[in-house]
């Protein structure tokens, strides 16, 4: 939201107040509070009929300072985002001349009676800054609204990424972006998962502790400095310390919700209905069965929309014409050993059995004058659950459990952004202006809550499209309603990466494409890329995804892709671990494990697939791809070729088949696979292959080895001595091949025992 007209002057509609100085303190053990008026104080005079700003500086993690803004302070109604407070060790210092306010590395130094700022330092170095003025205290005379509004500074070459699942450009600088969740598709500047939160280049971040809109200005408005506001009377946020950006993302999520790890079968293969083509027990066996006879492992299959009769969504009945024996269809899938997941949203049609229940028990949003809340937008008359009433949750968890002592296994959770702000009225209270945002979190919550109940925390998934602040607690989290073309398959990625860096750890994309038809080039690339996914999941509209009704390439690239990420399931679910104990994602920015490089801060188009491969997607029908590989050397694991750029970073111009793309192995890499596996979930540490890539002399590298639940099992040592390997092995079942990849050629060892010395 924009308050100035230019840089000089104000909008007409606008007066801008900002603290001036600190004019008085308060210190207790954990907190200091400065009183800021709006103007300089130079006698008593000064002290009547003048405004003021009450700025509390806390610190829940170390290394995080909480800023709070306040002009009247006046009570919130409704939801707060889920923060912890590890209470760790504050320094406060307080002399003639200067505050300061130190947790870890970071500290917050202000000016006493003297021009306001807040510059906060990392070991003494600046950062970013409040400048003088940077806050307001801002009035709207013609609505009659206020705003509080904060300007922290930005160097000169620094970058701001993150802000949620965001399809514009991957670096956010120029934009105007508002934290508002919508149904907007991946091709605009709407979002489904709106995250009030920034990383910045510079090794540090910025969360906005306020779930209803918040407007940012990223270097826009005033182009030297990144801007956020809200309207009411206050503004909390918390600059957060890297001074990676991986450590940037461990506090962010220390603080908001540590990543939960999802079960290793969600690795694998998901194949859908799609949506409104014709499907029943006959057409999805059809389905299942021919992913087995062309020996294309599946892991989950997924019932769309359509499992319900039409009008009635959410009734959670199965179609009785389509599904008359849905108990038996699931016991057939699971003989299959394929989970069972169906769709649902936290709506209620007025056509649906449950929707007088829901209304005469008071479970639904309501109007001012107590009547539900209802429209016509998706389904005729829908309802919304309020998920702020605990009876409500309790009613909606009960039929969802029915569904799950049928045999389902998880849900996907659709929807839970057009969530009314007008004339509506929660069972607690809430203001609806904050739970529009934050009802996502709520509605997601009850559901995953319910799975952990029934079927174990570690077996707990959804595959949600809406979020917020905190809903990393439960994955696994999916792109939206993409369409089937090339540019779309790149918003997708660029949307993914941006949502990765906004404190979430795994991310899934509609395979080919959800709107519209896609071509059999296009099916072929775009599977790649999602079986090169954290999850990974072929969806539709009007259109079945099974790999068949393309070409037989299709079906082959299909099976060669889900078996490379079965194979890769011993270091993918390592990495997977990683994400779950520090917060940094599973796919993530290549910048993230190359901050020394400044090329790869641009980098939107490919990725890295855990700490160790890099991907870089096709996305035309040619197989030509340009990418940047920073400098060392790497081994494409599908070819053997290597590249050596070892001299310095470098982009490369290819063309690939069908069945082939860059997915390249870094040196010094240890990477287990297991060649073979039908299913996602298995032994890990049964008789794993290591493969080694291009290991340098004087080497010493390590790699964890986990089971399938994710408890570290054992470690894999590698040490290079000139011509000599020595590999170690520890928590490993059997004999395990060793292949050293080394120059394009590729040698075969074996691990007898927990250690082997090899000369190559």
């Amino acid at each position: 939201m924009k308050f100035t007209d230019g840089y000089w002057l104000t909008r007409p509609q606008y007066e801008i107040e900002s603290p001036m100085e600190v004019f008085d303190y308060r210190k207790t053990v954990d907190s200091l509070t400065l009183y800021a008026p709006f103007k300089k104080i130079k006698d008593r005079n000064d002290e009547l009929n003048l405004g003021m700003s009450t700025i509390k500086l806390t610190s829940p993690v170390e290394g995080v300072i909480g800023v709070k803004m306040t002009h009247f302070d006046q009570p919130t109604h409704g939801p707060s985002f889920q923060l912890t407070d590890e209470h760790p060790k504050i320094e406060i210092e307080a002399d003639d001349h200067q505050l300061s306010f130190k947790s870890g590395e970071l500290t917050a130094r202000m000016p006493y009676k003297s021009d306001f700022e807040i510059d906060f330092q990392h070991n003494g170095k600046t950062i970013t800054k409040s400048m003088e003025k940077a806050q307001g205290s801002i009035t709207d005379k013609v609505a009659h609204k206020h705003y509080m509004r904060e300007q922290l500074s930005m160097g000169i070459d620094e970058l701001i990424y993150g802000l949620g699942e965001r399809f514009t450009s991957f670096v956010k600088n120029g934009q105007s972006v508002d934290i508002w969740n919508q149904d907007g598709g991946t091709g605009s500047e709407q979002a489904y998962k709106n995250i009030p939160f920034y990383l910045s280049s510079e090794g540090y971040g910025v969360f906005v502790d306020q779930p209803e809109k918040v407007s940012f200005e990223i270097a826009s408005e005033n182009v030297d400095r990144t801007q956020f506001s809200v309207e009411g009377e206050s503004l909390q946020y918390y600059v957060i310390d890297g001074p990676t950006p991986k450590d940037v993302l461990n506090k962010y999520t220390r603080l908001t919700g540590q990543v939960s790890l999802p079960p290793a079968w969600s690795f694998g293969l998901w194949l859908s209905t799609s949506f409104t083509t014709d499907y029943r027990e006959e057409t999805v066996m059809k389905f299942i069965d021919g992913m087995r006879d062309r020996h294309i492992p599946l892991d989950v299959f997924h019932f769309d929309c359509f499992w319900q009769k039409g009008f009635e969504w959410c009734n959670f009945l199965w179609d009785s014409e389509q599904f008359p024996d849905p108990e038996g269809l699931i016991k057939k899938i699971h003989d299959r050993g394929i989970k069972v997941c169906v769709w649902l949203n936290p709506y209620i049609a007025q056509k649906s059995p449950l929707f007088e229940e829901g209304r005469d028990k008071g479970y639904f949003i309501k109007r001012e004058d107590g009547n539900v809340w209802q429209w016509d937008l998706w389904q005729a008359g829908n309802g919304f659950v309020d998920f702020t009433n605990p009876d409500a949750v309790k009613w909606y968890q009960g039929k969802l459990k029915t569904l799950l002592d049928m045999g389902v296994d998880c849900f996907k959770t659709d929807f839970g952004e057009r969530i009314p702000v007008e004339d509506a009225v929660f069972f607690d209270g809430s203001d609806p202006k904050r739970e529009h945002n934050y009802y996502t979190y709520q509605y997601n919550d009850a559901v995953y809550d319910l799975l952990k109940q029934e079927k174990g925390e570690d077996q707990a998934v959804v595959f949600a499209r809406s979020a917020t602040v905190g809903s990393q607690k439960f994955p696994v989290h999916w792109g939206g309603d993409n369409l089937s073309r090339y540019k779309s398959m790149a918003d997708s990625l660029r949307g993914g990466l941006s949502f990765l860096l906004s404190g979430f750890g795994f991310w899934s994309h509609d395979i080919s494409g959800f709107e519209e038809h896609a071509t059999p080039d296009l099916y072929k690339r775009w599977t790649q890329f999602g079986l090169l996914s954290s999850h990974s999941r072929y969806h539709g509209s009007v259109q079945y995804k099974v790999p068949w009704l393309f070409d037989e390439e299709a079906v082959a690239n299909t099976k060669k892709f889900v078996d490379l990420k079965l194979s890769l399931m011993p270091y993918l679910f390592n990495e997977a671990v990683n994400t779950h104990e520090t917060g940094t994602p599973l796919m993530r920015p290549t910048f993230l494990e190359y901050t020394h490089d400044r090329n790869t801060y641009f980098l939107e188009h490919e990725y890295m697939f855990g700490s160790q491969l890099l991907v870089a997607p096709i996305f035309n029908a040619e197989g030509n791809v340009k990418y940047y590989l920073p400098a060392g050397k790497w081994t494409n694991i599908l070819t053997e070729k290597v590249y050596d750029v070892s001299k310095g970073g470098q982009w490369l111009s290819e063309q690939y088949d069908n069945l082939t793309l860059p997915l390249l192995a870094r040196e010094n890499s240890i990477i287990l696979r297991k060649p073979g596996a039908e299913h996602a979930e298995y032994d890990y540490t049964d008789q794993p292959d290591i493969h080694l890539y291009e290991i340098d002399d004087g080497a010493i590298i390590s790699t964890r080895v986990v089971d399938e639940k994710g408890n570290v099992a054992g470690a894999v040592k590698v040490v290079r001595n000139g011509n000599q390997l020595t590999v170690t092995a520890t928590g490993l079942k059997g004999t395990s091949k060793i292949l050293v990849h080394e120059n394009g050629g590729v040698k075969t060892f074996e691990l007898q025992g927990d250690s082997v010395k090899i000369e190559l």
